[in-house]
């Protein structure tokens, strides 16, 4: 992520309870949320190679190999190729949407892969889980332009949530992709204001959205 966790537990006096991590590749992060007493922890990644990584990286957590969204189903998977990436070439640049101007900015990563991969909405991971849904209320979204998706399948999750770090974009990097104005308004509608942001050049970058109380 390019906006730095420490620096946002300290500026917003960050009060989590617990954090759910979408689209979490091999949990690199994980170090920081421990050493910050983030100990309650769930990461989604749905790539199967990916996905055993991450198992060994995150230490007790709560791991699920699924991709999140607003349906409940199989979807095929953009499989991002970095040369010298983990997981026998797989980046971290897969999504469930195609890529378009991604093809542009970063010519050496390339997608001539699709998996099949299962998708769930978050409001109905927690039905199964036996995890309580008011006991996290961090969501950190990395997803390739899906995240609109991810949070319409979230719709009750965010009633309590307090704290969003995920990825925006300014242009289509992927097809179809959600635009950070159109985030903007989503959130806004349950109270989020966008506190941070941080471009990674023109077209994409972080942001940190905090609920306004």
């Amino acid at each position: 992520m390019l906006i730095d966790f420490e620096y946002i537990h300290y500026k917003h006096d960050l009060n989590i309870r617990g954090l759910i991590h979408i689209g979490s590749f091999i949990g690199e992060e994980y170090p920081t949320y421990f050493r910050f007493g983030v100990n309650n922890l769930i990461f989604f990644e749905p790539q199967p190679n990916i996905f055993s990584i991450l198992k060994d990286n995150v230490g007790f957590s709560t791991v699920v190999n699924k991709a999140v969204g607003n349906q409940n189903k199989k979807v095929e998977l953009n499989v991002s190729h970095t040369p010298g990436g983990v997981g026998n070439g797989s980046g971290a640049s897969s999504s469930v949407l195609k890529p378009k101007k991604h093809l542009e900015q970063y010519p050496h990563i390339t997608f001539n892969e699709t998996i099949e991969v299962d998708m769930i909405r978050l409001d109905d991971y927690w039905k199964d889980s036996g995890l309580p849904q008011q006991g996290f209320n961090f969501l950190n979204i990395d997803v390739q332009g899906f995240e609109l998706e991810v949070l319409k399948g979230a719709a009750e999750t965010l009633n309590y949530v307090d704290y969003i770090l995920t990825e925006v974009n300014r242009e289509e990097l992927y097809k179809d992709c959600v635009l950070v104005e159109e985030l903007d308004e989503f959130l806004g509608a349950y109270g989020f204001v966008r506190e941070e942001t941080s471009w990674e050049g023109e077209s994409w970058g972080d942001a940190f959205y905090v609920k306004n109380d």
